[in-house]
């Protein structure tokens, strides 16, 4: 049964269910990872799938990339993170460089190969979505390009609220929710 949308501006169940149908197809689609294996084969072969989230993240991180920085955006150990980036740091695709906020830490930065790899697959990625939104008018384009960064944004902002509060729950001893 499809509920219309509240005054309150709450979707519909029926978009609510496409929505979230359409979300398990995306993730099974960029779980392959295809355009990750693509930009890794072309420019870096050495690399792991896990690497190109290092680089991601460093792209999205405000401030100084820090190995802790980097873990936060990755969701994962600092141990892991600091294995992920020393393998890097090896591969030539990082360097380390000594904070200006803080000399115990080191700020993380791409290599020349770092910054050929991140365009690779930004070239790669937007060529796919070009073909895929080929037949659109430009204004679906547009519209659609707002409204899935605003999504996008407040799914990423609600997963990371419910793990501060996981977080914060577990360090005082207590159940994760």
């Amino acid at each position: 049964m499809t509920k219309r949308c509240d005054d309150d501006g709450q979707a519909t169940e029926a978009a609510i269910e496409a929505i979230s149908r359409t979300i398990s197809r995306l993730r099974v689609l960029i779980g392959r990872r295809i355009i990750s294996r693509l930009a890794l084969a072309n420019v870096t072969p050495g690399l792991e799938l896990s690497h190109v989230d290092v680089l991601d993240a460093i792209r999205r991180i405000d401030g100084e990339a820090t190995v802790g920085a980097i873990a936060e955006q990755l969701r994962i150990d600092p141990s892991r993170g600091s294995r992920l980036v020393a393998d890097m740091v090896a591969g030539g695709v990082l360097y380390r460089l000594a904070s200006q906020e803080d000399g115990r830490r080191s700020v993380i930065e791409l290599t020349e190969l770092g910054e050929r790899l991140l365009k690779e697959m930004r070239d790669i990625k937007d060529s796919v979505i070009r073909q895929a939104v080929a037949d659109w008018p430009e204004e679906d384009i547009e519209v659609f390009a707002a409204l899935y960064a605003r999504f996008v944004c407040r799914f990423d902002a609600l997963l990371t609220d419910n793990q501060r509060r996981a977080e914060g729950c577990r360090s005082k001893g207590g159940p994760a929710p």
